[in-house]
């Protein structure tokens, strides 16, 4: 069963041709109306709005400079990410796109994605990004729950997160979703009937993520200091597996860790991460992974958005960190990035990443416990591996 639907995946159109994980373009929008208490991204609130003129001037050089580096590449996505990019008039992103489309040559079949909140406001400039040039979006209604929307900080309801769905229904050719789970209070029971009612309103993709506590965030000082409770092991692993058998039923099975898709719909932006293909990263906070001559290097940029301003208005770029990474490590980088993917990763790939074989011994090993499967010359991590991810990465590097 598990591998009759992993050879269908592979055998998808956006999923084949996995010798080129294309190339990518991130461009960060770091504001926000307010800080979620679960969120560790790099997101500012400011009391006045910033000067979009002066951060697309500087979206220009950075660009130009990425450009300079990875020279006659072809796009195969852009992903707007914040923050929230659907605060930026839609002007704004259509200029940046062309600002994009001028530096490298735009793939005619590009995936060009923007995050959005589902407020009234955010939402009715969707027509204006659709005509700028967007043509998916990914809306964060992370709960059909008024209650856990406040308690996630969410500035939303649930009636204008599904009203921001069908409107992105209706406009955009492509569009997902994200919901959270493991909430606070949430039983098995809840998130069932949550999340029957949620792919009953999705069309192709949906990301569900499970809450974790991240560092420096409001959830991680209310976590230390006793005062908010996750599900236990037992029931996060109940969750879970709900989780999975839902979305498969509704005909969107887990092709990542977090992210489900119809045959064919699945998020090519993130499919370039995954497969560990080249992207740059634009803004403040952003990283990249590009390969310059015979190198892979690790570049990330200054995440403060004034300081990044004026490094770049300064010196022509926002780059803090521009690092050749080992063998070793982008090894470890490809096998933590393709093992989130249902279609794994390719043996021989990994190997002339590597320079080295993989352990034998290992792989029979973790077969044999029931936590990977392999097929093909692909190394597939099972869902009865796939909580046990980082352990599994770990065992294979070793």
């Amino acid at each position: 069963m598990v591998m009759s639907r992993i050879e269908n995946i592979a055998a998808s159109a956006d999923l084949a041709g996995l010798g080129d994980p294309g190339f990518a373009v991130y461009v960060h929008w770091p504001f926000c109306l307010a800080k979620c208490p679960y969120c560790d991204f790099n997101s500012h609130v400011r009391a006045t709005p910033p000067d979009e003129a002066r951060f697309v001037q500087a979206f220009a050089r950075e660009i130009a400079h990425r450009a300079e580096l990875t020279p006659k590449r072809q796009v195969r996505s852009i992903f707007f990410g914040g923050g929230t990019p659907s605060l930026m008039a839609p002007r704004t992103v259509g200029t940046i796109i062309d600002m994009i489309g001028k530096a490298w040559r735009i793939e005619p079949n590009a995936e060009i994605t923007l995050e959005a909140n589902p407020t009234s406001v955010e939402a009715g400039r969707f027509r204006g990004y659709q005509g700028a040039g967007v043509n998916r979006v990914s809306i964060g209604v992370q709960a059909l729950n008024d209650a856990d929307l406040r308690a996630l900080g969410r500035r939303h309801t649930v009636a204008e997160a599904i009203a921001a769905v069908e409107t992105a229904k209706a406009i955009f050719p492509r569009m997902s979703f994200d919901l959270i789970y493991a909430r606070v209070g949430q039983s098995e029971k809840d998130w069932r009937a949550e999340l029957e009612r949620a792919m009953k309103l999705a069309t192709e993709h949906v990301s569900l993520y499970q809450l974790t506590i991240e560092p420096d965030t409001i959830f991680e000082r209310l976590w230390r200091a006793g005062k908010l409770a996750l599900p236990d092991d037992d029931l996060g692993r109940a969750l879970f597996d709900a989780t999975q058998e839902i979305a498969e039923k509704y005909g969107m099975p887990a092709y990542e860790t977090s992210n489900h898709a119809r045959l064919g719909a699945e998020s090519r932006h993130n499919l370039v991460y995954w497969r560990y293909g080249d992207y740059v990263g634009i803004g403040p906070g952003a990283h990249g992974r590009v390969s310059v001559g015979r190198a892979k290097r690790a570049q990330a940029t200054e995440k403060h958005p004034e300081m990044w301003l004026a490094q770049v208005e300064s010196d022509g770029h926002g780059l803090i960190n521009d690092d050749p990474l080992t063998q070793e490590e982008q090894s470890d980088e490809y096998l933590l990035m393709g093992l989130r993917l249902r279609e794994g990763i390719d043996i021989h790939r990994y190997e002339a990443i590597s320079g080295r074989r993989l352990s034998r011994s290992q792989i029979e090993s973790l077969e044999a416990d029931g936590f990977v499967t392999e097929s093909g010359g692909r190394i597939m991590v099972t869902p009865m591996g796939a909580p046990l991810l980082d352990t599994i990465v770990a065992d294979l590097a070793a």
